[in-house]
């Protein structure tokens, strides 16, 4: 079980100077990953202070050494796919081939497409954002990239370099869970990322829908003939060092590969560096398996 912290891109972590101490923080603690949140505009009408997380996680890049890098996640939809390529590779290479992109469709909708005149349908932006991470994986290819779809369309074009990893960066896919649609999209790719029951209170995901997730995704790749290939399960909440064992044990042996650490949603100091921080000096969960 690999593990990782989960901040937002605005409040004080819109300071990339703040987002690279806390990631080299959490690199001296021996955590995996770190992983930011993707907003334009989150909420309007609360105006926060947002940055652009791809300047953040660059920060965080020169900042470590080891730590795994991403988005958690990134709407894919509202993006130019061919924009993101880069910008994905760019960071890949910058941090040595320590890139994660997690991707979905973002919310809340209204707020961060309609007020762009982008259209706010979610099954419009479920085929976008289809389309576009086919774009992406054959961007990353290196090779030429034809693509004509409903929403996206590439002619002739060759992307280099390419990104560290191969054959790709990982492409982890978030969704609500029980959708199965999010679900089947995740199987295509390399991780699924669930908001389960709890998930904006950062509780613990229950163990019995961890189960039923990790089966029905390992179904959906065996029928797509992945069953061999890695494949992240991507579980997250909040827990006190004392406990994180207890919590965490559990959810590894029902299926779960990643904790990601979080700070509940409604909570006023999710995004505040200082409880964060403190979180994150206390380390990782240790999960004795000779116990």
């Amino acid at each position: 079980m690999r593990c990782s912290i989960n901040v937002p891109n605005f409040g004080d972590f819109a300071d990339p100077a703040t987002f690279a101490e806390l990631a080299r923080t959490a690199e001296d603690a021996g955590w995996d990953a770190l992983f930011v949140w993707d907003h334009v505009l989150e909420e309007k009408t609360r105006r926060r202070h947002i940055a652009d997380p791809w300047i953040l996680l660059a920060a965080a890049a020169t900042a470590t050494r080891r730590l795994r890098l991403g988005t958690m996640i990134t709407p894919v939809p509202r993006r130019r796919p061919q924009k993101l390529a880069r910008e994905v590779t760019t960071l890949d290479r910058l941090s040595g081939g320590r890139t994660i992109l997690g991707v979905g469709l973002g919310a809340p909708l209204e707020d961060e497409y309609a007020t762009f005149g982008e259209p706010d349908d979610a099954r419009v932006l479920a085929r976008r954002l289809d389309e576009s991470l086919d774009v992406l994986a054959a961007a990353w290819s290196g090779g030429p990239v034809d693509y004509e779809g409903e929403h996206v369309t590439v002619r002739d074009a060759t992307f280099l370099p390419t990104p560290v990893q191969r054959p790709r960066v990982p492409i982890w896919v978030g969704g609500r869970w029980p959708h199965r649609a999010p679900l089947r999209r995740a199987a295509r790719w390399d991780g699924s990322i669930p908001l389960m029951t709890g998930g904006f209170d950062a509780v613990p995901s229950p163990l019995d829908e961890v189960r039923d997730w990790h089966d029905t995704v390992r179904a959906m790749r065996a029928e797509a003939g992945r069953e061999d290939e890695p494949f992240e399960f991507v579980v997250g909440g909040a827990t006190e060092p004392a406990t994180a064992p207890d919590v965490v044990g559990p959810l590894a042996d029902a299926g779960a590969t990643w904790w990601d650490e979080r700070v509940p949603f409604h909570d006023g100091v999710f995004d505040r560096l200082d409880p964060i921080r403190r979180r994150v000096k206390q380390g990782p969960p240790r999960i004795d398996r000779n116990a």
